[in-house]
């Protein structure tokens, strides 16, 4: 059975405290180096407790490590397991604005949280894609069809046939707002996507129709097509840029 830690209920006074508030102290030292990175993924073995002492989640009861790129998980975890190097065992106190709030829903524990976390392995992230020379608008020479979208060939493809609207296919793809901000991109977490051309945002799913296997295209897609110039939940607003390489049509 796991101990609870003693000084569960809030950091001591030796803790290291972050800007943010997020407190740690480190029970063993590591003997790798190289901390990860916020886009790399991390392979961990922890315990997390509430403030009262009831254990709520712990790899270590389970008997199996867990995987995830450390920037998919609460911002406190994102934060501190960048403090940390390989083979560090380190415990964590995490305010409640930094885990899942202090009235989560959906069973999640709220308020401060304890972690004792290992950091078993790190594997780093591909580098991200560098940002397109002509991100802020579409060139002279970029074809633009009369919804406004614009794209531009960047490789031909190999395939000679074209994606339909009912059509799944699988792409690597990397999305930029025009002032260069990196948004989104399936190069860098190493996975392509995939999903039906009719579930995407309208410029997508006109835009890979232009498309045959084997084909990296640029497109520019104003806000319209995209998810406006004042979405919710945090989607980026106004036109878009994205590279999109076409790697298979259907399942």
């Amino acid at each position: 059975m796991l101990e609870t830690p003693k000084d569960v209920s809030a950091a001591p006074a030796d803790a290291e405290v972050t800007a943010s508030g997020l407190a740690s102290k480190v029970l063993e030292a590591g003997s790798g180096e190289g901390k990860p990175a916020a886009a790399d993924t991390v392979t961990v073995h922890y315990s997390g407790w509430t403030t009262d002492g009831k254990l709520f989640d712990s790899s270590v009861k389970r008997g199996q490590p867990t995987s995830f790129p450390l920037n998919r998980v609460i911002k406190g975890w994102t934060e501190g397991l960048q403090l940390m190097g390989v083979g560090e065992k380190r415990r964590f106190w995490i305010p409640a604005d930094l885990a899942y709030g202090e009235n989560p829903g959906g069973g999640r524990p709220g308020g401060l949280l304890v972690f004792d976390v290992e950091l078993l392995s790190v594997e780093k992230a591909p580098e991200p894609p560098k940002v397109p020379e002509d991100v802020a608008a579409a060139p002279a020479d970029a074809e633009v069809r009369e919804s406004g979208l614009a794209s531009k060939v960047l490789s031909a493809g190999t395939g000679d046939v074209n994606p339909k609207k009912e059509d799944m296919v699988t792409v690597h793809y990397s999305g930029w707002t025009t002032d260069g901000q990196l948004f989104d991109s399936s190069v860098t977490r190493g996975q392509p996507a995939s999903f039906g051309l009719y579930q995407v945002i309208p410029g997508w799913t006109e835009g890979v129709q232009l498309m045959v296997v084997g084909e990296k295209r640029r497109f520019w897609i104003p806000g319209k097509l995209a998810y406006g110039d004042n979405p919710q939940g945090g989607a980026p607003a106004g036109t878009l840029v994205f590279d999109v390489e076409l790697l298979k049509i259907g399942q």
